[in-house]
């Protein structure tokens, strides 16, 4: 199985064993996890880098934080899925288009959050331990572009 986002596969087993506790087993198809979106991607710096800017072709480096989306959260951080550092080039597919979309202009030593909603993440099929229709936030630092 190929996952457009590289480190999410390193959290697919023990997110799956979470969600496998959920129910007894009567073929209930309700997702462990609660689902929500944002109505369209939010893009917000909390720190405007001041170095080279990430634009379609560039490869970029990043550090990141992932969370479902929670609309009623304060923050709308639902659980923790995942943190990792990743590699990627910018605007051809490599990561989901939330990311592709959200990253083009920022700056390397800036740190922005993306509100996803679910249609430009995993959207109604979902991957591994994403569940269907899930919106997702992360909280990326843009490291370095190539």
């Amino acid at each position: 199985m190929s996952y457009k986002f590289p480190l999410l596969a390193a959290c697919c087993a023990a997110l799956l064993s979470l969600s496998a506790c959920g129910g007894g087993g009567g073929g209930d198809s309700t997702p462990a996890i609660p689902v929500s979106n944002p109505a369209t991607l939010v893009v917000s710096d909390s720190v405007v880098g001041t170095g080279a800017v990430a634009t379609n072709g560039k490869k970029l480096s990043v550090n990141y934080s992932g969370w479902y989306y929670s609309a009623s959260a304060v923050d709308h951080k639902g659980a923790h899925f995942e943190t990792g550092t990743v590699s990627f080039t910018l605007g051809v597919g490599d990561v989901i288009a939330g990311w592709d979309q959200g990253l083009a202009g920022m700056r390397v030593g800036g740190k922005r959050s993306l509100s996803i909603p679910s249609t430009l993440a995993y959207g109604s099929s979902g991957r591994g331990p994403i569940p269907p229709n899930a919106g997702l936030l992360f909280e990326v630092e843009l490291t370095k572009v190539e």
